[in-house]
């Protein structure tokens, strides 16, 4: 696969994992939520497994990291998709710490824009907060109000803003080869 393959195919996921994570906390029955969020997870390892391999190639050790903590918390959280709140609540923990601790690796690099860096960060404590409750003996589950409830909007902005800094770019030059190969092919 090249390497523009690779980022359309990481950028598809980050997005699909937002838009279905989001959904998924409004779904009207459990089966639903478990639906969109099975997607959601299985989307999002991918884009995270991607991206890491994408960076380690690039020489970002530390984004590179980031994108695979990333997904091992994701892993944990998609595990517990289609269970009971209450039951997947400490994968649901293990999950968000891992989370919060990748969000600060990623959000803490120069690469990313300055606004994903600041959603990414603002998502990382909260989760934080969130685990270490669950962690605690709280009573909190994926969707308890007002943590975690309220850090998967700064989440889903973060994913939107990392599939927007991976989008595959090509130059002035290939853009035009492009379209005159489009030209000579069509007549």
């Amino acid at each position: 696969m090249r390497d523009g393959s690779i980022l359309n195919v990481a950028v598809a996921g980050l997005v699909i994992g937002a838009l279905l994570g989001m959904a998924g906390s409004f779904a009207p029955t459990a089966e639903l939520r478990g639906l969109a969020w099975g997607t959601d997870g299985i989307s999002l390892v991918v884009a995270s497994a991607l991206l890491g391999l994408h960076h380690l190639r690039r020489g970002d050790v530390q984004l590179a990291a980031g994108f695979l903590v990333f997904l091992a918390g994701e892993t944990l959280i998609v595990s517990g998709s289609a269970m009971d709140l209450a039951a997947s609540a400490p994968s649901f923990a293990a999950g968000t710490g891992l989370w919060a601790a990748a969000l600060a690796l990623i959000s803490a690099s120069p690469v990313m824009p300055r606004l994903v860096r600041v959603t990414g960060t603002i998502a990382a404590i909260l989760f934080a907060v969130t685990a270490a409750a669950i962690f605690g003996g709280a009573g909190l589950t994926s969707l308890s109000d007002p943590l975690p409830f309220y850090a998967y909007p700064f989440l889903a902005v973060t994913l939107f803003g990392w599939a927007w800094a991976h989008r595959p770019r090509r130059s002035p030059e290939e853009a035009r080869r492009t379209c005159a190969a489009h030209e000579y092919a069509n007549g």
